[in-house]
């Protein structure tokens, strides 16, 4: 324990390395995966983690295979049989729209003996980028921008993105029946809702396109006329629980938040901190969040409630940001920037949030550390923090102060991860 007073970001950053390492797919990928078929093994698949679980497939397959998958760029692993390809995340461009016209295609003409494997992870949503008829990607990058900005959850979002697509919603699945579809899932969605992960391209889906056109009421995003044409239009909609083609569809979830949570939760435990673990699923504002958690830590660190010092508050899920303002900065860093304003210097307490898959956003740090001093050094800088929070500009706050935390693609995913040390 002793260290971890002494060293409370090193302690923090351990934390979220155990959370990390516990989602790679290098270490449960091998036990989801199906038997071999009689006929041809297709490939495909999205998503930040997608390159690193194609690599896994490959080293655990036997047999032939055969295929693509799409990630972002710089999130790259080498593969021999499975093609990488990256392409723009969180804003689809034209290379994710050519690697999935290419999926689309190689599902065409097989048969009951083919086995088609999908790998889907967090970013597939942007990464999987194919209009649906009438549609132009400019379309989808308009209304993806839009959402991006909105303060809209992730469920909201991928609702309206999957009744813009020809992939997302289902329709990969519908695409490739009647050979048989395994999907394995890295989740980075609260709930770990199949139908939610990358826009479910392989899961039914239960909302409607009259779900969407609300989203974007409710949001009062102006969308392309193209785009509420085709939202209203009947093809628009997304097959549906029930739909025979699904009859052979089989999705296996790998890895979720939660089992990150429980390898950080270990990790403190083991060094002699008491883990309480808040949920898996946390959404709301980022700036709102952290005010909350700010009171959490304070009663822990005055009351003894809900857990007594030394200890650690450990979360998870997806918050959202409004953008108001014209700074830098993704949602782990809004978080801390709050969470530091509402603690006020509070003595002994600490914290780190960031994304697993190391980009906030789409910044180049994963996120933020935060402690007792935070808000001393920035003024001493001539910082004033809550100028730059409703600025949106966390970023650069934390920046100045050395305190990005940075690790580089993960090639892994399950959304944020948070941690607060009272001690």
């Amino acid at each position: 324990m002793g260290a971890t007073l002494r060293h409370p970001r090193e302690f923090l950053t351990g934390l979220f390395e155990a959370a990390i390492d516990a989602a790679r797919p290098e270490k449960s990928l091998a036990g989801f995966l199906p038997e071999r078929p009689r006929g041809r093994t297709i490939v495909v698949g999205g998503g930040k983690a997608a390159a690193s679980m194609a690599a896994a497939v490959e080293r655990a397959w036997d047999g032939p295979l055969e295929g693509l998958v799409v990630t972002r760029y710089g999130h790259g692993a080498p593969t021999k049989r499975i093609e990488v390809v990256e392409a723009a995340h969180p804003v689809p461009d034209a290379a994710g729209q050519a690697a999935a016209a290419r999926m689309l295609a190689s599902l065409q003409g097989l048969g009951a003996d083919d086995l088609v494997l999908c790998l889907i992870s967090g970013g597939a949503s942007a990464l999987l980028a194919a209009p649906a008829p009438g549609l132009m990607l400019d379309d989808k990058r308009a209304i993806n921008k839009a959402l991006l900005a909105s303060g809209a959850g992730i469920g909201e979002m991928n609702c309206v993105r999957k009744h813009l697509s020809a992939i997302k919603g289902g329709r990969l699945a519908a695409a490739a029946a009647p050979a048989r579809v395994v999907s394995l899932i890295i989740s980075d969605v609260p709930g770990d809702d199949l139908s939610v992960i990358g826009s479910g391209p392989t899961t039914p889906d239960p909302t409607t396109s009259a779900d969407a056109l609300a989203i974007l009421a409710r949001y009062a995003i102006e969308a392309p006329a193209r785009v509420l044409a085709r939202l209203r239009d009947p093809a628009s909609e997304t097959p549906k629980p029930g739909d025979p083609r699904f009859a052979r569809v089989d999705n296996r979830l790998i890895a979720a938040p939660i089992l990150s949570l429980r390898a950080a939760a270990e990790r403190a435990r083991a060094a002699g901190v008491t883990p309480l673990i808040l949920g898996d699923a946390i959404e709301g504002e980022a700036r709102e969040v952290g005010k909350a958690f700010a009171g959490l830590a304070l009663s822990c660190r005055r009351h003894g409630d809900p857990a007594r010092p030394p200890c650690v508050l450990i979360s998870g899920g997806e918050t959202t940001v409004t953008v108001r303002g014209h700074g830098r900065g993704g949602r782990n860093a809004e978080f801390s920037l709050a969470l530091a304003l509402a603690l006020d210097g509070a003595e002994d307490v600490y914290a780190l949030a960031g994304d697993t898959d190391g980009i906030d956003g789409s910044e180049d740090n994963a996120g933020a550390y935060l402690s007792p001093d935070t808000l001393a050094r920035a003024r001493a800088a001539g910082i004033f923090a809550r100028e730059r929070l409703d600025d949106n500009d966390a970023y650069s706050v934390f920046a100045a102060l050395g305190d990005l935390i940075v690790t580089g693609p993960t090639l892994t995913n399950v959304n944020d991860f948070r941690a607060i040390l009272v001690v």
